[in-house]
């Protein structure tokens, strides 16, 4: 459980993500000391070996472009094809992909973990994922790397080998100090064009 300050005296709040995504957040804020941004090179897979078939680490190219650097097992398997080098946003809905692209680079300026729930659906059944999104360090010090994690949270034989399609974001919860969810970017238009 994680405390919480409320008034005077302390509460308890439970997780609000899985333990494995808990998990490699307190990894992630462990690597970088108080307050400091962990660089590429802190980060040691051998430290979350048991996860490492769920785990990725994107580029950052520029605002938008997040080249896959690598990728887990798992995830070629849940996509069944080689993820390396392609853009991260493509993996999700067209319309999703400029609320992971803010989240993205909130996380960097911030620089703070952001998790996203997603549905991964498929040409039949569907299952809900978090997917972790942690920014690193070059070894200059600039936040142009993302340590990754896949946190399936439905059983995933439910898609019968079926590959995953675009994902459909459900929530993007940033972890500042408030812990809370991103205001969902909503399109607007007059006319049709588009104003908001």
């Amino acid at each position: 459980m994680r405390p919480l300050l409320a008034g005077s005296g302390a509460c308890f709040e439970m997780s609000v993500f899985h333990s494995n995504t808990e998990r490699l957040i307190d990894y992630w804020r462990s690597r970088g000391g108080e307050g400091r941004l962990p660089t590429r090179m802190a980060v040691n897979p051998a430290d979350f070996s048991d996860l490492i078939a769920q785990v990725f680490i994107l580029g950052r190219v520029g605002t938008g472009i997040y080249p896959i650097r690598l990728a887990g097992a798992f995830l070629g398997e849940l996509h069944q094809r080689d993820l390396r080098q392609q853009n991260a946003l493509s993996l999700f809905r067209e319309r999703d992909k400029l609320e992971i692209k803010a989240a993205l680079e909130m996380a960097r300026r911030r620089p703070e973990p952001v998790v996203t729930t997603v549905e991964v659906p498929t040409e039949g059944p569907s299952m809900n994922m978090e997917i972790l999104f942690a920014p690193l360090a070059t070894a200059e010090g600039a936040p142009e790397r993302y340590l990754g994690l896949y946190q399936p949270l439905n059983m995933v034989s439910r898609l019968r080998g079926l590959p995953a399609q675009e994902f459909a974001v459900r929530s993007i919860r940033g972890m500042g100090p408030a812990n809370e969810e991103t205001p969902r970017l909503r399109l607007a238009t007059l006319d049709g064009r588009r104003i908001a």
